[in-house]
């Protein structure tokens, strides 16, 4: 009579055992990943998602956050600022208190609001525009990676310092990166004294740059420095020595993409770019290229090591102060993180104090070798 007796609570006690073990499956903490993953920008979300999945994946690995696993969800932002609110929507609607954020900056300036207004922790690796944070000075939205009035005089400063034109020209796609980046080259370059012979902007989506590559001809510049995306840089290259023009050109990370090559042909040999370190050569990062040997995944590109620290940074977060935003965006402004990107720490606007860029040359064959 006792075992019968002392059975339905056995029953019970398994059944607490199983249902809590259901829960636990059926319970991963999400992260929204809304990135270009259509459109001319694809590679850019690639990057992220390679970066921020085989971060998640490691975790996941190891046992989690709190014993439970983080699940991405992966929404596609075309790089389009008039798909930001939707796509940052998305993420609202998914439940999900923690994303890792637009990689282009002008679908992440119209993002932050959102991220904002309905408290979402947000982390982005790829927007460097001062405007996504400079307009609201956010409190739940940060970056892994620097501003363009970080890249901006650093690119100004080699080529003062290394390059040292006489007289620079200063293109930009008259976009929310693309002209940002370009007005902290040529503000910075005219501080320290050097000649900038034309500063024009081009238009998005044209096809025949001639006018543009006939102003470059006759400003007499001796650099071409373009602010924008790799689509645009890539017609001008290829044009400009089609038409007899040799002058040397260089950009800012949103022309590092491998569809470059295919644009601009042999033209892309000899270009320079501001890139984020090397992070992969990093004797810390051993494991975290283990584990990007293990996923499969690429561990090149700008934004692939921003996207792993910020998974790192929201894993570490959750495991600190638990999932309640408020509490995370105090905890991350408060802390300095060890991630793959180094150590991290936030002003108050929620930017990096200090980030590490670098100057990359494209060879013959289409590879970037660190200056």
């Amino acid at each position: 009579m006792k075992l019968i007796k002392k059975a339905p609570s056995l029953v019970l006690a398994f059944s607490a055992v199983a249902m809590s073990a259901s829960v636990m499956a059926a319970d991963p903490i999400k992260i929204g990943i809304p990135q270009p993953m259509t459109g001319p920008a694809t590679q850019y979300g690639d990057q992220i998602q390679a970066g921020a999945l085989t971060a998640i994946d490691a975790i996941n690995a190891a046992g989690g956050v709190k014993g439970r696993k983080l699940e991405p969800l992966l929404i596609d932002d075309g790089c389009e600022p008039k798909q930001a609110v939707p796509a940052a929507n998305r993420v609202v609607n998914s439940g999900a208190k923690f994303a890792v954020a637009h990689a282009c900056s002008g679908t992440t300036v119209p993002a932050v609001n959102v991220y904002e207004q309905e408290g979402i922790v947000a982390i982005t690796p790829g927007a460097t525009s001062p405007l996504v944070t400079d307009t609201i000075k956010p409190h739940f939205f940060f970056r892994t990676i620097g501003r363009d009035d970080q890249q901006g005089p650093f690119a100004a400063k080699y080529i003062a310092d290394t390059l040292k034109p006489k007289n620079v020209a200063v293109l930009h796609d008259k976009q929310t990166y693309g002209s940002g980046v370009a007005s902290q080259v040529r503000d910075s370059l005219q501080q320290a004294g050097v000649k900038i012979g034309l500063y024009e902007g081009i238009n998005v989506g044209d096809s025949d740059y001639s006018a543009v590559i006939t102003k470059l001809k006759g400003s007499g510049a001796d650099l071409v420095y373009f602010g924008g995306y790799h689509a645009e840089l890539g017609l001008l290259l290829r044009q400009a020595r089609e038409q007899g023009l040799t002058t040397q050109f260089m950009g800012p990370e949103g022309v590092a993409n491998q569809d470059l090559v295919a644009i601009a042909g042999p033209a892309v040999s000899g270009l320079l770019v501001t890139l984020p370190t090397d992070f992969t050569k990093m004797e810390s990062n051993a494991k975290v290229m283990e584990h990007f040997k293990t996923y499969k995944r690429s561990p090149n590109g700008a934004f692939t090591f921003p996207a792993y620290a910020a998974v790192q940074i929201i894993a570490q977060t959750i495991d600190a102060v638990g999932e309640d935003p408020t509490k995370g965006a105090d905890y991350i402004h408060a802390t300095t993180f060890d991630t793959a990107i180094g150590k991290v720490e936030y002003d108050e606007k929620g930017d990096l104090k200090e980030f590490e860029f670098a100057v990359f040359k494209w060879d013959e064959k289409g590879n970037l070798e660190l200056l």
